[in-house]
C-alpha cells in the first residue's frame, strides 16, 4: 500500500473579486472571511491575495492543527487541500484517498426522504448502488430515525437532520482527512455516540489536517502545528515546539 503523503510547495492563492464598489469592499471582504491582503485591481476588480508562500509536508501519521484568527487563511487552505480551489501558483501533491468535512450539509434536498438522501449523498462521494445499499441500514440505525427515515426531511426536527448529516460525514474512511473544526452533533444521549465515531475516524485516517479556534482540542489531537496569519506561516513544526508569543 502506498503511503499518505502531502506535500505543498510556495502555495499561492490570488481571488478574483468582480463589481466591487469601494463602498461594499469592507462588507463583502467580511461575508468572504478569506483573509490575506487587498491587491490593486482595475475598475471593479479587486484582488485578494489569500495565501502566499505556503510550503509543508505531512507523512503518515501526522495530525496537523491549523491556528490562526478569523480570517487567517485557514479554511482557505483547507479548501486547496480538498481540490475545491487550484492554487494560482505553486504545487500540491498528495498520495491516498481524500475525505473532506467541509460544507458537510451540501446536498441536502430536503424535499427528499431520509432514506433518499442517504443515496444521493453518498453517489455524491462516488459510492456504487452496492456499497450504498451495504451501508444503508447502518447509517438509519445510528442516526435513530426510526420510521422518520422513510419521511421527508423537512419533517425533521434540527436535531434529527443534524444527526443524519452528520452520519453521513463520518460514513466515508479515508487516507487523509479534512477538517474544519471537529464535528458533533445531536442531543446529550448522541454526544458521545458522535466523539467516539470521530475518534474512530480520525484513527482510521493515515493523516489528518484540522482548523479550529481550540489550542486545548490541537493539542489532544495533533502533532504537529501551522499558524497563519494573513495567509502567511508563522509557524510549521511540533505542536509541542510552538513558541511562547505565538500561544494563544
Amino acid at each position: 500500500m502506498p503511503v499518505a503523503t502531502i506535500r505543498l510547495d510556495d502555495v499561492q492563492l490570488i481571488y478574483p473579486i468582480y463589481s466591487v464598489r469601494a463602498q461594499s469592499l469592507r462588507h463583502t471582504m467580511i461575508n468572504l472571511a478569506i483573509g490575506g491582503r487587498l491587491l490593486r485591481g482595475n475598475n471593479d476588480v479587486v484582488h485578494v491575495n489569500a495565501l502566499e508562500g505556503i510550503s509543508f509536508r505531512l507523512e503518515d501519521g501526522d495530525r496537523l492543527g491549523l491556528l490562526g484568527h478569523n480570517g487567517a487563511g485557514k479554511s482557505t487552505l483547507l479548501k486547496v487541500l480538498a481540490g475545491v480551489y487550484e492554487p494560482t501558483r505553486g504545487n500540491v501533491q498528495m498520495t491516498g484517498v481524500v475525505a473532506s468535512m467541509l460544507d458537510i450539509g451540501n446536498g441536502i434536498d430536503w424535499e427528499a426522504t431520509g432514506v433518499e438522501n442517504v443515496k444521493i449523498m453518498s453517489r455524491l462521494r462516488g459510492m456504487r448502488a452496492a456499497q450504498i445499499n451495504a451501508q444503508m441500514e447502518e447509517v438509519i440505525s445510528f442516526s435513530e430515525l426510526g420510521a422518520y427515515a422513510d419521511l421527508p426531511m423537512k419533517t425533521y426536527s434540527a436535531g434529527m437532520a443534524a444527526r443524519l448529516i452528520f452520519t453521513l460525514a463520518t460514513s466515508f474512511k479515508s487516507d487523509i482527512l479534512i477538517m474544519d473544526e471537529w464535528l458533533g452533533a445531536g442531543d446529550t444521549q448522541f454526544i458521545q455516540k458522535a466523539t467516539d465515531r470521530m475518534n474512530e475516524l480520525v484513527g482510521h485516517a493515515r493523516i489528518m489536517v484540522l482548523a479550529s479556534h481550540n489550542f486545548a482540542l490541537l493539542q489532544a489531537t495533533c502533532n504537529k502545528l501551522l499558524v497563519l496569519e494573513k495567509g502567511r506561516m508563522r509557524y510549521f513544526g511540533s505542536i509541542q515546539d510552538l513558541p511562547d508569543h505565538l500561544h494563544p
